[in-house]
């Protein structure tokens, strides 16, 4: 249990972190979301949307920096 308290404090960190960065840099990071390949659906009041390429793009960033990290240690 030890070791999952851990990782949920690392995860807390993490997200302040990058939403600190998002904040400051907001007005250079105007294309997330809004890339080619987004699902954006209206139909009258509902809408949908699906950033299907963002998530993508992010999740590449993600296991890069996990493996560079796992392949210092």
């Amino acid at each position: 249990m030890k070791d999952l308290g851990r990782w949920i404090i690392y995860f807390g960190i993490a997200a302040i972190v990058i939403g600190l960065i998002m904040n400051q840099f907001s007005d250079k990071l105007g294309w997330i979301g809004r890339l080619p390949g987004d699902v954006r659906l209206g139909f009258g009041n509902v809408k949908f949307y699906f950033p299907i390429t963002t998530l993508i793009i992010i999740n590449l960033a993600i296991f890069l920096i996990l493996r560079i990290i796992q392949w210092i240690k």
